[in-house]
């Protein structure tokens, strides 16, 4: 893999930032050809340092508004186990990320949905039915200061 350039890098930081920007827009901030962006943004692509490109919506105007960040100990830590939780989890809608983590739980699930009956029921009727979990602890965000998608290059 390439060592990334300064040109890389300035490429990268604005794409976080704006990834509709056209090769034409991008060639004109970073005075290159259009050709020369076009290749370095396929190459970046094709490298992995740019996984995929999305627009990230309002959760409030799509009826997401209440985010929680649930903890999730389980009762047992096999390979299979952890490996047939995270199977399972990743197939619920409500579920925006599942991280597994150490210390004293095991997952944290960030979960989006529309209010308090809508979190309980995904609780009951979802999240409670999976095998062979132990505690769920959960927190609700009341205020978001700060909630950035781009990492400082």
């Amino acid at each position: 893999m390439e060592k990334l350039d300064p040109v890389d890098m300035k490429m990268l930081d604005i794409l976080q930032h704006d990834g509709t920007l056209t090769n034409k827009a991008l060639s004109v901030m970073l005075h290159r050809s259009v050709a020369t962006i076009q290749e370095r943004r396929r190459r970046l692509t094709e490298q992995g340092y740019i996984e995929k490109v999305v627009a990230i919506l309002n959760r409030k105007k799509i009826d997401r508004s209440l985010i929680a960040f649930s903890h999730v100990l389980l009762i047992s830590h096999s390979a299979d186990t952890l490996g047939a939780f995270e199977s399972e989890v990743v197939k619920f809608d409500e579920v925006m990320e599942c991280l597994q983590m150490t210390g004293a739980y095991d997952f944290i699930l960030r979960i989006a949905v529309c209010d308090m009956e809508a979190y309980n029921i995904f609780l009951r009727e979802k999240l409670a039915k999976l095998p062979n979990i132990s505690t769920v602890q959960s927190f609700f965000v009341l205020r978001a200061p700060k909630s950035d998608t781009a990492y400082p290059l």
